[in-house]
């Protein structure tokens, strides 16, 4: 029966089909150890997703470690510090050792040979101090070798044409142009190196063979105007380029050692008449012609 109330209350007790809630005990609550929780990301995640690659523990050191630390897998603290040593000395003979000393481009060794040209500014140690290269001396020494064998070939070629000779083609040219222009370029900035250090004076010895190696530029242009058949004018080429050569490796290394005792100027002086004796060398033997 529904009180007076009509639809406004309705007794739970009395009301048909109503099912009285069971009481009952709590269902167990399942605990989980901390141990076993696992987070996200993975601390040990490895990759370039999550973050910077991390090695294995058991992964080889040798080449990661900077020496004197001890090495893993059984290798002891001095063991270490030999294969640190043997990298250090190997790395001399690896191509990315001297990648940084041809890291220029087309306007610096441009430059570069222009200061080359103009030898009485001596701003060329000055400008290179920061960044001494080997891309430009070793091109220029090359292109030296082959255009002086090349320019001397044909005029011997020449010479025994116009005399009616018979002419023989001379590959000694090119062997002896790359052991004279490599060998001077590499042995005598060697040897001024170890001058410079023993009077304290001491110059870095890239930058010795990057100012070598520039001052050979001149002998390119001398050597194509040495095609021309007068031996007065030949010699008198031959000086101009020395000359010049000589004055741009001279006035350079003067303002490095001029305060480095009363002997800088032997040095400056040695200098200056080694180089010239290259273009009296370069002179004789490709420009020197014998029918």
């Amino acid at each position: 029966m529904m009180s007076g109330g009509g639809y406004s209350h309705l007794d739970d007790s009395k009301a048909s089909g109503s099912v009285p809630a069971a009481a009952g005990p709590d269902p167990p609550a399942i605990r989980f150890t901390d141990s076993s929780l696992q987070t996200f990301p993975p601390s040990d995640a490895r990759g370039k997703i999550s973050g910077a690659y991390r090695p294995p523990t058991d992964a080889d050191d040798t080449f990661s470690s900077k020496g004197g630390g001890g090495g893993g897998g059984g290798r002891g603290g001095s063991a270490g510090s030999d294969d640190a040593a043997q990298g250090g000395w190997f790395r001399m003979f690896s191509v990315a050792a001297y990648k940084p000393y041809f890291d220029v481009d087309t306007s610096d060794v441009v430059e570069r040979i222009w200061e080359s040209v103009f030898p009485f500014r001596g701003t060329f140690t000055e400008k290179t101090s920061e960044n001494p290269d080997l891309y430009g001396p070793f091109w220029t020494c090359t292109t030296l070798i082959f255009v002086a064998a090349s320019i001397a070939t044909f005029v011997t070629y020449l010479s025994h044409k116009w005399h009616k000779k018979e002419w023989n083609y001379d590959i000694n040219l090119v062997t002896w142009s790359a052991g004279l222009f490599y060998g001077y370029v590499t042995f005598v900035p060697l040897l001024l190196y170890v001058i410079l250090k023993y009077f304290s004076a001491p110059a870095g010895l890239v930058q010795l063979w990057c100012l070598y190696g520039y001052s050979l530029f001149i002998f390119i242009p001398a050597s194509l105007l040495s095609i021309v058949p007068i031996e007065i004018f030949r010699w008198v080429i031959a000086g101009v380029a020395g000359f010049m050569s000589a004055t741009f490796v001279a006035v350079n290394l003067r303002a490095h050692i001029v305060n480095s005792g009363e002997r800088w100027f032997l040095i400056v002086a040695g200098i200056f008449l080694l180089q010239l004796g290259l273009a009296v060398l370069l002179k004789l033997y490709f420009f020197t012609i014998t029918v």
